[in-house]
């Protein structure tokens, strides 16, 4: 029998019956092969399987199909291991919130980054627009165009005012879909606005810190209405990519690549090397420096991880 993974616990996964439609509780038989054993989940939430069942309608997992791509994560105190979020993605929504929770460039730019790596078409969603001054919606625009530049789709987003809603829906119309973002930055208060059945549990911005309360504790996906799905995750502090060479790195990031082909030598860094195009450009503002002090901390840590 073929199935998809629709949650996951940790021990326990709901898979969907992809003939009947029916869902079972599942577990996993036998051992599955981790990639380079530096992931410590052996299933995420999308994956496509074979499962047998036994008594009780419980299902046994027994095959994993390939995967078509996966974002991951940390694992907490695990620096050379990290966590699949999610897998076999179309597109993977981030949301930015210039504050209640405030989003840094650098996060935005660590997740873009691994979507380049991974192969997944990022959206980047500016939510929360109906708390923002007239002053703090400019900024997000000028955020937006210089992203949009680079080549990454953007839209500006509210559940409470609807602004973004429909043009949100035709993005993610047919497609699997997951929402990123910090805890709090609103990815089940929007799928809730998108599909308001789904009632989907939220909580409300802690007022000493700030920040978002971990209200999605563990993945799980939910079908739209008008077509697809959404995997809804639990807030991210952490992006992470493994078996990544730093020589590669350069390649996640689109405007440094392009601009790179251009360098002296064909082998540069972009670091301190002589008559290197990208750091001419950084210089006359071409290349957003923010977005290049985030690839000189992925390049740092691939030298201390391994990644």
């Amino acid at each position: 029998m073929k199935g998809l993974i629709i949650k996951s616990t940790g021990s326990w996964y709901q898979v969907l019956d992809l003939e009947s439609r029916i869902i079972y509780e599942a577990r996993i038989r036998g051992k599955f092969k981790l990639i380079k054993t530096r992931l410590t989940n052996p299933l995420a939430v999308g994956d496509k399987v074979e499962f047998q069942l036994e008594v009780d309608d419980i299902a046994w997992i027994t095959h994993i199909e390939p995967r078509k791509n996966y974002l991951i994560r940390k694992a907490v105190n695990l620096s050379k291991e990290a966590h699949i979020i999610a897998s076999n993605i179309d597109v993977a929504c981030f949301l930015f919130t210039l504050k209640h929770p405030e989003t840094s460039l650098g996060f935005l730019d660590r997740f873009l980054a691994c979507c380049e790596a991974y192969s997944i078409e990022p959206l980047i969603l500016f939510n929360k627009m109906d708390v923002l001054s007239e002053q703090e919606k400019a900024i997000t625009e000028e955020i937006s165009e210089i992203y949009e530049k680079i080549g990454y789709k953007t839209l500006s987003s509210s559940s409470y005012s609807k602004q973004g809603l429909e043009a949100l829906t035709q993005e993610l119309k047919d497609k699997t879909s997951v929402f990123f973002g910090h805890s709090g930055s609103g990815k089940s208060t929007l799928v809730n606005a998108l599909q308001p059945d789904l009632n989907i549990k939220t909580s409300e911005i802690s007022l000493v810190h700030l920040k978002g309360k971990h209200t999605t504790t563990f993945a799980q996906m939910h079908f739209w209405s008008f077509g697809g799905q959404v995997i809804d995750t639990p807030g991210v502090r952490e992006f992470g990519m493994i078996n990544v060479e730093k020589e590669e790195l350069q390649h996640y990031f689109p405007e440094i690549f392009r601009t790179g082909r251009n360098c002296k030598y064909h082998n540069c860094l972009h670091l301190n090397e002589p008559k290197c195009k990208v750091l001419e450009e950084i210089e006359e503002g071409g290349i957003q420096e923010s977005r290049y002090m985030t690839y000189l901390k992925l390049m740092e840590e691939a030298d201390e991880t391994g990644y």
